[in-house]
């Protein structure tokens, strides 16, 4: 029994043939949406990627391009095609292609599902990312003479104003490395020297921050050095006061960054999944029905489409069967109890012995 079986008139088969042609062009430029969507998440990964470890981050920005670029090209052709399903005569030039057509379609058609919910399981990975790139950037944020990370001070501190954030997890981790680099130290002074003895190390720690690290909103001039000695500063105790200083995190703030862009792109590739869907529905009621028009005969009649010829479960069967007999056409079964006929066949005696002759009658 036919799944969702609906009549059509001819009426109602050029109708449906012509709004699905407005419908693939509008998929083409959802196909456009989905590739600007995956290019923009790229440039913006792009951006900070100094401050980023290597890994798959990148395998979602490359899904949804891949898949607005095949959504452009699908689409076109089904606009081509469901232009001229209009046309009996000229359906029959696409009778044996829409059916893989469809299938194909619904292949891509559930790729975009798969980038759409890749929106919403990347952060993991992206937190562990922003964790490992983070680390080695404040670690070599003292380096500005050595090549290849003289970048990254400027790197730190421009993201730590813009997203208004300190450290990695928070301001303390500046106070776990030498941030301050050796040529800025004064080996003479006898402060210096006891910090860097104290240290098992040997590295220069002070309970400070960078200066991108300041509240410029507060009303306090920012306190950048001996953050938890209250001694230090007039009326000051970093365990009540409110630091003038960001509290949160870079790796937090940038993962609230990226997780607010995964999600509207995870919502926008969601509905364009819905409407690619639909489409695709419309396209094997279109199939279906210009298919059967053609075995009635009738060009002018009516005809049924659905969306399945059979039930859901006898196509899974039938479906299961033919992967199970992929490939064995050409096979000579070896199953027990099946000989080969070729096998013990008795050769004919073609030689002159055990021949009787028979006698000529005479004239």
């Amino acid at each position: 029994m036919a799944v969702l079986k609906v009549k059509f008139t001819k009426t109602k088969r050029d109708k449906l043939a012509q709004i699905l042609w407005i419908l693939n062009w509008v998929s083409v430029v959802s196909g456009i949406i989905l590739f600007s969507l995956g290019l923009f998440l790229k440039i913006e990964i792009k951006k900070r990627n100094e401050v980023m470890a290597k890994g798959d981050i990148n395998s979602v920005p490359n899904m949804l391009i891949s898949v607005g670029v095949i959504a452009c090209i699908i689409n076109f052709l089904g606009g081509k095609i469901c232009y001229d399903c209009s046309d009996a005569n000229k359906f029959s030039r696409w009778k044996l292609v829409m059916l893989p057509y469809i299938v194909c379609t619904f292949c891509f058609t559930f790729c975009i599902l798969v980038g759409a919910l890749m929106c919403y399981t990347m952060r993991n990975e992206l937190e562990e990312s922003l964790y490992l790139g983070l680390r080695d950037a404040i670690k070599f944020y003292k380096d500005t003479d050595i090549p290849g990370r003289c970048f990254l001070k400027k790197t730190v501190d421009m993201l730590q104003i813009g997203f208004q954030c300190c450290g990695n997890n928070g301001f303390r981790d500046w106070f776990e490395i030498q941030w301050v680099s050796a040529r800025y130290l004064n080996m003479a002074s006898k402060e210096v020297l006891d910090r860097l003895k104290s240290n098992v190390d040997g590295k220069f720690l002070v309970d400070g921050v960078p200066f991108s690290c300041c509240n410029p909103s507060s009303p306090r001039p920012c306190i950048q050095y001996q953050l938890t000695n209250n001694s230090a500063h007039y009326n000051y105790d970093f365990l009540t006061e409110e630091l003038n200083i960001w509290v949160k995190g870079c790796r937090e703030a940038l993962l609230d960054h990226y997780t607010a862009i995964m999600r509207s792109i995870g919502i926008a590739a969601l509905f364009i999944w819905l409407f690619e869907l639909s489409v695709l529905i419309g396209v094997r009621y279109l199939q279906t029905a210009m298919k059967n028009v053609l075995l009635l005969g009738d060009l002018e009649g009516e005809s049924d489409g659905w969306l399945l010829e059979n039930s859901f479960v006898e196509t899974a069967k039938y479906n299961i069967n033919i992967i199970k007999n992929l490939g064995k056409a050409n096979q000579i079964s070896t199953v027990s109890g099946i000989n080969d006929p070729n096998i013990n066949v008795q050769n004919t005696n073609c030689g002159k012995t055990n021949v009787t002759t028979k006698s000529i009658p005479a004239a």
